[in-house]
């Protein structure tokens, strides 16, 4: 037996050892990732920055993000450069799949990562900083504050390209030209750190690369995806031009329904929640405050001529200030913030319908004669159905028995005049008296 044992114990150390180095390996072996498809605002930002903080709790090799963005809001991508320069996880940005684009913030996100990737037939550049929103409700800034905003992109692209080791020269000229090019391209001007057709082929090409001093093994890693959290998929959804339009027209139409018909409750909550859900949005989307007055002035239109009889002139001329105002709400600095006709042509429609059919009809009928009820007994001559005096009497008046009083004493079937109604009871008069 213990001849055994000798045979055995070296045997089962090593694969006790083996199976060790295994299974420590393989725990190490993990790749994170993430998709980031559309425009780069506060949702995305968090994303990000939960996903970097994911992947080093996870001890995974690296953070992958895909990418394929026209580019998105100054504040964002910020955060997202800040939050890769101080990532404890080596990042790699791929700008995938094939058709896909970095521009604008995307090319400043690209150029700080760790490491820099893209699929064939995708395209970085154009990073002037027109087309990286500002928010914050802007009009169109004027050349001096442009060429500020300019200034201040060159020097943090230089920055960035100096630190991650790419041309800089080419990154100044994404932002002063907005100069775009292939991956090839990019990859010829080192740009970027390498060209994959696909994931597997990105895991291949980074397996062995040094990052930051740590060794990437990523060959036969696990990539495992981390997902938006319902927070973010929420706000990434409702973070479009289109989706504040629509808000902005829901608080139109649910305050002035609710001071059309008071008291329908219903128009007034609803109003006041997509209020509240626009005033969100407005701090982030560059509104152009021109616009916002132009849609202003549609709706006074749209109210005075419910009143004024202009034969439907101030309609028509609500409904071009409308049309207009929605085309100059956003800023049309970039394509990200831009209404399609698609939308604007529906809404203006609908709005002017929406003015002229109910809300006219709802304020004309507040200042029309009353025409039912003890308002509109005043006046009217009944028969006395019995004797009235000042200890009072009955009258049948608008299909109803009323108590009657009067100063006079009137006799059965007598026609009388009734002068004043007090709660319940009629104050009357003989007819002609």
């Amino acid at each position: 037996m213990k001849r055994w044992g000798t045979i055995f114990t070296p045997i089962l150390s090593g694969l006790a050892a083996t199976l060790f180095l295994w299974t420590t390996a393989a725990r190490g072996e993990k790749v994170c990732l993430i998709k980031v498809d559309g425009a780069i605002g506060p949702a995305t930002a968090s994303y990000i920055s939960r996903a970097i903080d994911e992947a080093a709790a996870d001890g995974a090799q690296c953070l992958i993000i895909q990418l394929d963005t026209p580019g998105g809001l100054l504040d964002s991508t910020k955060i997202i450069v800040q939050k890769f320069l101080a990532s404890p996880v080596p990042t790699v940005v791929y700008v995938a799949p094939a058709g896909a684009w970095a521009g604008s913030a995307g090319c400043f996100i690209t150029v700080a990562a760790d490491v820099a990737a893209m699929a064939p037939t995708t395209s970085i550049g154009a990073a002037h900083p027109v087309s990286i929103g500002g928010g914050g409700g802007e009009e169109k800034m004027n050349d001096t504050m442009k060429q500020k905003l300019e200034n201040f992109a060159t020097s943090w692209i230089e920055t960035i390209a100096t630190k991650r080791k790419r041309n800089i020269e080419w990154a100044k000229s994404s932002v002063r030209e907005s100069s775009a090019i292939t991956a090839e391209k990019a990859l010829e001007l080192n740009v970027i750190d390498l060209v994959a057709k696909d994931q597997a082929d990105l895991l291949k090409q980074l397996n062995g690369r040094e990052v930051n001093g740590k060794t990437l093994k990523t060959a036969a890693a696990e990539v495992v995806e981390i997902p938006m959290s319902l927070r973010e998929r929420v706000f990434q959804a409702i973070w479009r031009p289109e989706v504040m339009y629509v808000l902005m027209i829901i608080v139109i139409y649910g305050v002035i329904g609710e001071l059309s018909n008071p008291g329908a409750v219903l128009p007034g909550v609803v109003g006041a929640i997509a209020l509240v859900l626009m005033l969100y949005m407005a701090a982030i989307l560059p509104i152009n405050a021109a616009g916002l007055a132009m849609i202003g002035v549609a709706i006074a239109l749209f109210i005075i001529d419910a009143f004024a009889p202009t034969h439907g002139i101030l309609t028509g001329g609500g409904i071009v200030a409308f049309f207009i105002g929605s085309l100059m709400l956003f800023d049309k600095e970039g394509p990200l913030f831009q209404l399609s006709l698609t939308v604007i042509i529906p809404a203006t429609l609908l709005t002017a319908a929406f003015f002229v059919f109910i809300v006219g009809a709802g304020l004309r009928a507040q200042f029309w004669p009353v025409k039912a009820g003890k308002e509109t007994l005043q006046g009217k001559t009944v028969k006395a159905l019995t004797r009235i005096d000042a200890e009072g009497g009955k009258v049948f008046v608008e299909g109803e028995y009323w108590s009657a009083v009067s100063d006079v004493a009137i006799d059965q079937n007598q026609e009388v005049e009734i002068v004043g109604v007090h709660g319940l009871t009629l104050q009357v008069k003989p007819k002609n008296s």
